[in-house]
């Protein structure tokens, strides 16, 4: 099955995300889709996926123009799409997510239906519990429910949107194993958007380059990595780096704390982080990580121990006191929990702004939006509204209605689906914010990221904690090593 675009045009207001883009794709291939954000690279697989209309242009199937407008509409067609977030259904089991969409009415025959699911899942090497509610899955299990569910709806051209963002090294191998069955055994065509170059080198056949809306280039595989970033943004990149800083006072004091969630429990962890500290959190995916993160900003009471915050008792307490503490946090789903879909950047601002009142004044919200848009090079304007904007810019919004020096910050995922470029700007003003005294928490599945802005590391692995005491003296393979449960210095189980 072959899938074109044939000089696809896409406006959101001033903003001209596809500019143009004319591009084939073959059967029993992947391809990389590649771009900085706000390149115009998930516009272009949501309207091939029928998620958005286009202004103008052609989407051909086999060499025939398809017609459609919808996601359903695509499916029939024979296109579906994993988007960065998998649209299942918190409440339902894994088999009722499956069956949720697939032809067969009100009564579905549910034995067959998990013979199907059987079927596929032992086909790509998944392992996912039929019976278990799809709000205990992590990321990567969600991903893997919703591939098998798009394929037993018959898709032949799947597109996969920063698949590797927030999964394991384990379940990223799997999954990888898994594409390149489906494309070089099962004949299926691969559309695979990300940021992270290593990815692409080690997956697709081809690359496509996107750079502000337009086409500028593909290239047959293999390529280097300074090849791709030179495509991306015009030139080679120099390598990330951070200034060494004198730390302060303790900022924040975590002692004995006492947790519990489906999966893990943590106890008697202790931990002092002193101002202008990075402290990353590295493990695979529920592990205990957002168990600490989300106990320090108030979110979960932990049953035991203490959390302090720059000399305050703050145990126990609600999120509103450790935002008066002046404690900020950056939650992993953008849309989720960090912004409110349906609202403008000016109505986010206003939100934030700590010198509103109860009458909203709308011109110094504007004025407020236009100043950190130009500020924090958001591309947007201010009545644009938050989910129309790419990930990336989602990212810097969050920043932006962040405190300008607060005492501590926790962050989940701060550079989640971002390119290397605008992973390093969030990096640029998180340590903006360090240099003037800000202690930082943060959680990571890129190990280098954890490696190169951490002074000290805590790896977590099943509810324990092994702290890696500087970051400096320690490797991507090392902390690979802890995070599967192994000490780097004995080879045993910690």
């Amino acid at each position: 099955m072959s899938v074109e675009v044939r000089n696809i045009h896409k406006h959101f207001g001033p903003v001209h995300a596809n500019n143009d883009i004319s591009l084939r794709f073959e059967d029993g291939r992947i391809y990389g889709i590649l771009g900085e954000n706000g390149a115009g690279k998930s516009t272009l697989m949501k309207i091939l996926s029928g998620f958005y209309r286009i202004d103008s242009g052609q989407i051909l199937v086999n060499d025939r123009v398809a017609h459609y407008d919808t996601p359903r509409g695509a499916i029939q067609a024979g296109i579906g799409m994993l988007a960065q977030d998998p649209l299942d259904v918190g409440a339902f089991t894994v088999l009722e997510n499956f069956v949720y969409g697939q032809p067969g009415g009100i009564l579905p025959d549910w034995e067959a239906a998990r013979r199907r699911f059987s079927e596929i899942e032992k086909h790509l090497g998944f392992e996912l519990n039929p019976e278990l509610s799809v709000e205990y899955l992590s990321i990567g299990q969600r991903q893997e429910l919703e591939i098998i569910r798009l394929l037993a709806l018959g898709v032949h051209v799947l597109i996969l949107d920063e698949p590797t963002t927030g999964i394991s090294a384990e379940q990223k191998q799997v999954l990888f194993s898994s594409l390149k069955r489906l494309a070089h055994q099962d004949g299926l065509t691969i559309l695979f958007v990300s940021h992270k170059l290593e990815d692409v080198l080690d997956l697709c056949d081809e690359v496509a380059v996107l750079r502000l809306g337009c086409l500028v280039g593909t290239a047959q595989m293999p390529v280097t990595t300074n090849d791709l970033v030179a495509m991306m943004f015009g030139q080679e990149l120099a390598p990330a780096s951070r200034d060494d800083i004198p730390f302060g006072d303790i900022a924040v004091e975590v002692t004995d704390l006492h947790m519990i969630s489906e999966r893990v429990t943590l106890r008697g962890l202790g931990l002092k982080v002193r101002a202008g500290e990075v402290i990353g959190l590295a493990g695979l995916e529920g592990s205990g990580q957002q168990l600490l993160t989300r106990a320090c900003v108030g979110l979960i009471k932990p049953l035991g121990g203490r959390i302090v915050v720059a000399g305050k008792e703050l145990t126990g307490r609600h999120y509103r006191d450790f935002l008066a503490a002046n404690v900020c946090f950056g939650a992993a789903g953008r849309l989720e929990e960090g912004l409110v879909a349906g609202l403008t950047l000016t109505e986010h601002f206003i939100l934030a702004d700590p010198e509103q009142t109860a009458w909203i004044d709308r011109d110094r919200g504007t004025r407020l939006a236009a100043d950190r848009i130009a500020h924090y090079h958001i591309h947007g304007q201010p009545e644009s509204s938050i989910e129309m904007l790419s990930g990336g810019n989602q990212q810097r919004v969050l920043m932006a209605l962040m405190p300008p020096a607060p005492v501590l910050m926790v962050l989940e995922h701060p550079t989640r689906g971002l390119d290397v470029e605008s992973a390093r700007w969030i990096w640029e003003q998180i340590l903006a914010r360090r240099r003037d005294g800000t202690a930082i928490i943060f959680v990571s599945t890129d190990l280098d990221e954890i490696v190169t802005y951490s002074d000290r590391i805590l790896v977590f692995y099943a509810g324990q904690v092994t702290e890696v005491p500087d970051a400096r003296r320690t490797t991507v393979d090392e902390l690979g090593h802890l995070i599967g449960g192994h000490s780097v210095l004995s080879g045993e189980a910690v």
